[in-house]
């Protein structure tokens, strides 16, 4: 059914709404915080038109019955299991009866709102299973969502809200993503609720891509951060970091090249010998920030989905964030583990983080913002740069030294003089505090690295590509080649379709 011409935005309209839509027709099962998202469409009126069954089994036993087990009550695997029995139970008892006119849903949620004295972690699972006509196959969207609310009350009552928004959106906007995603903090706020996790799932949705719907629950402010695992798949943070070690290279990846494989080899290598990291798991995973995504003005959908799809080629993890500065970055992994946390980056980047003018919003300056940081076992691991690229990025702001002004490429240095973090220039009035985070340890130079790769940049890289110049081949991994020239990707076009 399409959009009502006037949509009532409160959250009882939108409810009473849905009521008064004839032909819709589900059940509401909710495990935790209450039945709010029930509540809210009985108090909008005629509810008798929508609801055939609430359900809400909380006690473990009851649960386990009904959905069978899963190895954690507030999940993923939860949320399915309970869509599986209650959309097959809906079908079982009314297909026969009203299946030919009715079109059929499930919105369930599992959900562990804040406890009495507040020490849990205060998210849960959000889906609803739909068919689009009556007697057709259905289809879903699933999210997780994370409550910032202080008080239990005031999160049930967020829940209740944004349960109706979901409902409401997947009958209404589902066709329009953007819309769907704006209008799930209808009546609320970021500071209320996040959305970290968006899918949507079947056939209803064969033209969605998730990593797009996923990029723009950042670029919307409904999470500062969102996760893909390799092939694309959207990930949820909370079960991919629980508990774990994290190392993390943040980059533009614009392609991929051998120097970042390289560097999260090396990192890795060094960070899995550190005592506080034995017998650890590792999560690690390469960052982009909105800051990069956003550098030539709006965002390039194709542009993104190259960069996204190459990692996952070549089996890493992404993530992309709305963190420009570190400390807010490995402030946001301290949510989900209390482990060693490492963070590998380039002379340029180490660099950039001791520049005072990011940190004039801080009372405290750079210090307030190291003292984040590094607090809680933060380690950088730095790799190095050639000299003659690193005196070109202090003159244009560039790295790589191997394109001329007029954006061709030079032929390339016999310059091995090296800037390490040893050697890397900083500011005379910050020497005694780099002094410090090295002689601690907080700050280390990467170690057998590959001396071979040194003159590779991703933006060289970018440049060769696009002239049509097949000595880029050679400096990217022989998997992220194959798939840019399989897939045309940044533009690529074989020698002779450019010639002809």
């Amino acid at each position: 059914m399409s959009e009502p011409k006037n949509p009532l935005l409160t959250t009882n309209r939108k409810a009473l709404t849905v009521n008064l839509d004839d032909g819709k027709y589900g059940t509401f099962a909710e495990i935790g915080a209450g039945q709010e998202v029930a509540r809210v469409f009985f108090h909008a009126g005629g509810a008798s038109g929508t609801v055939a069954k609430t359900i809400s089994a909380y006690d473990m036993t009851f649960s386990d019955a009904i959905y069978g087990k899963s190895a954690r009550y507030v999940s993923q695997e939860r949320l399915e299991l309970m869509l599986d029995h209650e959309f097959k139970l809906l079908n079982e008892r009314l297909a026969v009866q009203r299946g030919d006119t009715t079109q059929f849903f499930v919105f369930a949620d599992t959900v562990s709102a804040r406890n009495y004295t507040g020490t849990n972690e205060a998210h849960g699972w959000m889906g609803v299973r739909f068919q689009p006509e009556p007697g057709q196959e259905p289809s879903e969207i699933i999210m997780h969502v994370r409550m910032w609310d202080k008080e239990n009350v005031l999160q049930q009552e967020a829940l209740g809200i944004v349960g109706t928004n979901m409902i409401y959106g997947t009958f209404y906007f589902r066709e329009n993503p953007r819309k769907f995603i704006i209008s799930l903090l209808d009546n609320l706020g970021p500071d209320r609720i996040e959305v970290d996790m968006l899918e949507f799932r079947g056939p209803e949705f064969t033209l969605i891509d998730n990593r797009l719907t996923s990029l723009l629950l950042v670029r919307m402010g409904l999470t500062n951060a969102v996760m893909f695992g390799p092939k694309g798949v959207v990930l949820q943070p909370s079960e991919v970091l629980h508990k774990k070690a994290i190392l993390v290279e943040r980059g533009s990846f614009r392609p991929v090249t051998h120097v970042n494989v390289d560097m999260l080899k090396c990192a890795s290598a060094q960070f899995m010998r550190e005592p506080k990291t034995a017998g650890k798991e590792l999560v690690v995973l390469l960052e982009i920030t909105m800051h990069n995504l956003l550098a030539h003005g709006e965002i390039d959908a194709d542009d993104f989905l190259s960069r996204v799809d190459l990692l996952g080629d070549i089996g890493f993890t992404v993530l992309i964030s709305n963190y420009s500065e570190y400390f807010r970055l490995t402030s946001y992994f301290r949510r989900y583990s209390k482990e060693m946390i490492g963070v590998a980056m380039g002379i340029t980047n180490l660099f950039e983080i001791f520049k005072e003018k990011y940190y004039e919003n801080l009372e405290g300056g750079i210090l307030e913002s190291f003292g984040r940081l590094f607090r809680n076992s933060v380690k950088l691991y730095v790799y190095p740069m050639r000299k003659d690229a690193f005196d070109h990025f202090m003159t244009t702001g560039h790295t790589n030294p191997t394109l001329s002004s007029s954006g061709n490429p030079q032929t390339e240095t016999s310059d091995d003089v090296l800037i390490t973090a040893k050697t890397v220039n900083i500011k005379p009035h910050l020497h005694h505090l780099y002094d410090h985070l090295m002689q601690n340890h907080y700050i280390e130079c990467i170690e057998d690295y590959d001396p071979s790769v040194l003159h590779i940049f991703s933006e060289d890289v970018l440049h060769r590509i696009q002239i049509r110049d097949d000595s880029w081949e050679a400096m990217v991994p022989e998997s992220v080649m194959q798939a840019i020239k399989s897939r045309h990707l940044f533009d690529y076009e074989p020698p002779n379709i450019a010639s002809s």
